[in-house]
């Protein structure tokens, strides 16, 4: 089965290709498709939720592409800030403004230095639709990133564009930066077991289907 992911981000193609590949899918991202000279349609995200912007995602996707797409979003949570702290989807957006990187670590350090080293974790969103009568969605507790650790401390080496906190971010059960983690545990960590399931779910629901 030939899949796009809507993504236009390498690093995630490239984990969720290795967390499907014994699925017998086979993935495309955005930038495959716009290599072909396609247009990639701009995708508003405004939803309150990861569902709610993966949803939108998806439908963007396929009706511009008319091919089996899905398309995942997450939030970003912590265990011991206010409500009103709370980043969720807006993790980038703070009182209106779109943080860059360096703009990110300063604004999260920052609520590092009030609160105390911040237990964090991403709650995951995935929609999958295969066509417009066929659309599976999933938002569950087995697609949350483990918990970790938001340091203020950024990574003395590794500060990768576009991904400021993942420099600031420590694993809970080592003590180490992810970006220091082995590569086996780096994949465990980039795509969690419950998108595994959810094909796997997808799946054998599509094959019960075609059968009757």
């Amino acid at each position: 089965m030939k899949l796009l992911y809507g993504t236009g981000n390498p690093a995630k193609l490239s984990a969720m290709k290795d967390r499907l590949q014994n699925l017998g899918i086979e993935l495309v991202g955005l930038n495959d498709l716009k290599a072909q000279g396609m247009i990639i349609p701009e995708v508003s995200e405004d939803g309150n939720t990861p569902l709610e912007n993966a949803r939108q995602k998806a439908k963007a996707y396929y009706e511009a592409f008319r091919m089996p797409v899905f398309s995942c979003d997450s939030g970003l949570y912590f265990d011991n800030v206010p409500d009103e702290v709370q980043p969720g989807v807006h993790v980038r957006h703070v009182n209106g403004k779109c943080l860059s990187d360096e703009e990110m670590r300063e604004y999260y350090g920052g609520l590092v230095k009030q609160y105390g080293n911040l237990v964090a974790r991403y709650r995951n969103a995935i929609c999958f639709m295969m066509d417009e009568d066929h659309i599976y969605e999933a938002m569950e507790s087995s697609m949350e990133s483990e918990r970790f650790i938001l340091t203020d401390i950024p990574h003395w080496d590794i500060r990768e564009k576009g991904f400021p906190l993942d420099s600031m971010s420590v694993d809970i059960k080592s003590h180490k930066y992810y970006y220091d983690l082995p590569p086996d545990r780096l994949k465990q960590v980039a795509v969690e077991d419950g998108f595994l399931h959810f094909f796997q779910k997808v799946l054998k629901l599509d094959s019960a289907g075609a059968g009757n």
